[in-house]
């Protein structure tokens, strides 16, 4: 499912305007990552936890030419899901 498919269901499903249901997607996404980039974590439960994990520099290999190189150490958003959403999946 893309954006515009969430959209038209959270449509659907609320019986909102697809405008609506935009600007509330877009300001959910929006407030997400404002607060992932101050470093703290966000709680919906049930859902999930959205958060940011520290990844050390490493050493890769390129695939192409077999040549070792440095990855620089980077900042990258995780998502752990919710008792009640893997239950939703089972």
């Amino acid at each position: 499912m893309n954006k515009a498919k969430l959209i038209e269901h959270m449509s659907k499903t609320a019986k909102l305007p697809k405008s609506a249901c935009k600007a509330a997607l877009e300001a959910f996404i929006d407030s997400v990552g404002k607060t992932l980039k101050t470093g703290k974590s966000v709680v919906l439960t049930g859902f999930g936890t959205f958060s940011v994990l520290k990844r050390k520099s490493r050493v890769g290999v390129n695939p192409a030419t077999g040549k070792k190189m440095q990855i620089p150490a980077k900042k990258v958003a995780k998502f752990k899901p919710g008792k009640a959403l893997r239950d939703m999946v089972m």
